[in-house]
This record gives C-alpha cells, structure tokens and sequence, in this order.
C-alpha cells in the first residue's frame, strides 16, 4: 500500500551507527538519479499492487499474500544488503523499536491487501495517498510539530478528496472496503511517525531487512493451515509481485541518497497513473469521475504540502510503502 514495505526517507544525513548501505561516503547530490530512482520505485510499486490484485481476484487469500510478497522479495534485499558491505550493515542496538515497527507495519500490509481484495485497483490507491495528509496531522497531534493554517487548509481540502473518489452517499464502493483502505492509510501515517523516531540511529537496510524477516516470521506461521494450489499464473503474479516490491523498496530507498525528500515526494503521486492504467490493462476497469476529481484534490493537497514544507525548511512528511 499508500503503498510500502517502507519509504525508509527519515533523514539524508549520515549517522556513526548506519549500515554502509546508507552512506558509503559523504552524500553527493544528483536530483535527475534521484527522481529517476523514484519514479522507478513508484513503477514498481504500481506493478507489485496490479500483480497482488490479480491474485485475489484468482482466489488467493491475503494472508498468503503477506506471505509470498515478503518471501519473494527476500532475495532482492539479500543481494542489495550484500552488494552494500555485508550483514554488518544491518547489525542493531534496537530489536525492540525493529519488532514495533514491523508489526505495525504488517497489519498496515494486511488491511492495504484486504481492502485491495475488496475494491478496484485505482480506487484502493486513491484512498491510500491519503495517508500524507493523516501523517501531517499526525506530526502536529503526536510530534507537536508546527502546522501552520496553510496545511491545515490542504489537509482539509484532500480530504474532500477522500470523500469525492469515496462517495459516502451514492458509490458502488463497498463500505467495508472503504473503511479498511482509510484504517491502512491510517496506519501507514502512523509507520511513518514510528519510522521517524528509529531513523534517528538505525539506517535504511537494517529497517528494510528486519521488516521483511520479521513479517516473513509471522505470515509462515498461519501458512500449513491457508496454503492452497494455484494456478501457474497466478504463481507468477505472486513471484513477479515479491520480486518488484523488493526493487521498489530498494529504490526507493536509494533515491533519497541522491536528492531531497521535498524534490521526490511530489513524484509518488505517480502511481494513481500506474494504477489507472493496470486497473484499465488487467481488470478492463475504468475509474469515475469522481475517483479522477477526487484523486486530483488529494494530489493538489498532497503537492501543496510538500511545497509548504519545503519552504519553511521543514521534513517532508513521507509514507510508508509496503
């Protein structure tokens, strides 16, 4: 999901306690590789959420979802941990705030793929870019950082958006489907300010790394009781669905080694493209006017945000990707 394993964007400063997968050296600026390496994670991320979608419609639970979306893009995290220096990269004094986070972050994964089991794929993504405008709330609620009217207004505004693509009154969406996408947006804004806090000393692969063992730990475990066989397709999906969320988060990750934060979030929104075009390709799914409004809005808030916190100096708010 918004969406994850995680957009690991807490900080481009280095720290005595990061991995080498963080900073091999002093971070040299090159805002086009960034955004390159951005775009290519929302690429991915898009073609990960298409690929998890068409396994359930073909009858894939989404616990075993969570299970082969980590199993999957273990391999990828493997080789980037050890192209990146070794194991030694993800050593930590934290196991404690690492177990927090992934568990967190698990039951964020499970409702984003509950709600993708249960709405169209624009649709499901529209709902989860909400969760930018919940971690600003958040930031102000939880952090007592400084939010000023201006993003307040925009939080309000891409909110109406929610409400437009949504349609409380009169959609086809089911009910169900809409709270449980709001509930993993929620959750993701909430990751975010957890993924803030543990950024502080842990680097990006131990995150990443710890996320994916922990998760894989706990999904195997319900796996003899859900396992069921699929069809060869359906196999592929799943593969290529773990293999691509293991490169976007890889990516993801790296763009912001390269560029600010504030100069690649506007990016992201991106994916609401992705998502129409694989809803359109795979499901012959063509979103409403309202979805398109109110993706628009939620992107305009969602812009206005980044453009506000950029010209106060201040973190731009990131979100966790599955």
């Amino acid at each position: 999901m918004p969406p994850s394993s995680s957009r690991d964007q807490i900080s481009q400063q280095p720290h005595p306690h990061r991995g080498a997968s963080d900073h091999k050296g002093p971070p040299v600026e090159h805002r086009a590789r960034g955004i390159a390496l951005r775009l290519g994670a929302v690429t991915a991320f898009g073609a990960m959420m298409a690929a998890m979608k068409y396994a359930t419609e073909n009858g894939v639970a989404p616990v075993e979802i969570l299970f082969y979306r980590n199993l999957f893009s273990l391999p990828t995290i493997i080789a980037w941990i050890m192209w990146s220096g070794g194991f030694s990269v993800v050593r930590t004094q934290r196991p404690g705030a690492h177990a927090t986070r992934s568990f967190l972050g698990l039951g964020v994964m499970f409702l984003t793929f509950m709600a993708l089991s249960r709405l169209p794929l624009a649709e499901a993504t529209v709902i989860s870019f909400s969760a930018p405008l919940f971690a600003t709330m958040l930031s102000a609620l939880v952090l007592r950082e400084m939010v000023g009217w201006h993003r307040w207004s925009a939080i309000g505004i891409g909110f109406v958006g929610v409400l437009i693509a949504v349609q409380p009154s009169g959609s086809d969406l089911p009910t169900a489907g809409v709270a449980i996408g709001l509930a993993a947006a929620l959750g993701a804004a909430v990751i975010v300010i957890t993924l803030r806090q543990i950024g502080q000393t842990e680097g990006a692969a131990a995150t990443v790394f710890w996320f994916n063992v922990v998760c894989l730990t706990a999904t195997a475990l319900p796996m003899p009781f859900v396992f069921q066989v699929h069809e060869p397709v359906v196999w592929v999906a799943l593969l290529l669905g773990g293999l691509v969320g293991g490169f976007a988060q890889i990516m993801m990750t790296s763009a912001v080694r390269y560029a600010p934060v504030s100069v690649l979030a506007p990016f992201d929104y991106v994916q609401m493209l992705w998502a129409i075009f694989w809803g359109y390709i795979l499901f012959a799914a063509v979103p409403t006017a309202p979805t398109i409004a109110g993706a628009a809005l939620i992107a305009g808030a969602g812009y206005y945000v980044v453009w506000r916190e950029r010209k106060l100096n201040r973190p731009v708010t990131g979100v966790a990707k599955l």
